[in-house]
């Protein structure tokens, strides 16, 4: 990892480039400690970020900030090419892309083009697995030709335990048949849920989107989901948001757009 300038955050200095894809992975960061899949790998202290051991966040605060403060600390380097007022997007996923559990109208898609002006189309597709829908993709891709795609899928894989190592080829597949088309993509993180990750009450987000991210140069936004799910008050059921954590949802993913430049500010 090059370290070329750290960001200041309140009391803390990231290093950029900085990827941080989980809450878990985050104090192996702040600690001057490179995340891989094996966990963390130390690299050089002198090089990486300082962390003042007396700061103290409350953990719902810090959560609420993290996908900001994740895609944020890079802005410099990833900065996008803005997607203007109008513009036609389209958010591709399952029952969390369609809003189920909570009114129609209350979808985090629908929330998000009243934040950006865009012309979200929401394609979500309650039960729809990653294996599916890098088909069902394909025919949405045509007229108009999406500017940006939003990709919120897998969920439905894991919860079927597909290998996620499959899961993670056909989002890729996803990724080039959006950019095949002309349109630009962001992930969003999804967790991997366990049984017991459900009822600790702390999801994390699959890897394979911080890899996908990585291999592919496509902009993740992380934890926005984990984070709404491990709050049953935002959860309409265990792995739903309910209409409070749609929009918490919404309010994360424009911020990580936001911060990447591809949503005004």
């Amino acid at each position: 990892m090059s370290i070329a300038e750290t960001v200041a955050i309140g009391k803390f200095e990231l290093p950029c480039p900085f990827v941080v894809t989980s809450v878990k992975a985050l104090p192996c960061a702040l600690a001057g400690m490179r995340v891989s899949g094996q966990g963390c790998r130390h690299i050089d202290h002198s090089r990486v970020a300082t962390l003042d051991q007396s700061v103290s966040l409350k953990r719902r605060e810090f959560l609420l900030l993290l996908p900001a403060v994740v895609v944020a600390a890079c802005a410099k380097q990833q900065r996008l090419a803005a997607i203007p007022a109008g513009s036609h997007v389209l958010a591709f996923g399952d029952s969390v892309t369609f809003g189920t559990g909570a009114a129609p109208g209350e979808d985090w898609p629908t929330l998000l083009a009243g934040m950006t002006g865009w012309n979200i189309r929401n394609a979500g597709l309650p039960g729809d697995t990653a294996e599916a829908g890098r088909v069902r993709l394909v025919s949405l891709l045509d007229e108009p030709v999406p500017a940006l795609v939003i990709i919120t899928i897998g969920g439905n894989d894991f919860l079927r335990r597909r290998p996620a190592n499959e899961v993670k080829e056909d989002i890729r597949q996803m990724i080039r048949s959006s950019r095949s088309a002309g349109a630009q993509v962001v992930l969003i993180g999804v967790p991997e849920l366990s049984l017991l990750a459900v009822v600790a009450g702390k999801p994390a987000d699959s890897s394979v989107y911080a890899q996908l991210a990585r291999d592919e140069g496509v902009l993740l936004i992380p934890d926005v989901f984990s984070n709404v799910l491990g709050q049953p008050d935002l959860c309409a059921d265990r792995i739903h948001p309910n209409a409070q954590g749609y929009r918490q949802m919404a309010n994360g993913i424009l911020a990580g757009l936001r911060a990447s430049g591809l949503a005004p500010g």
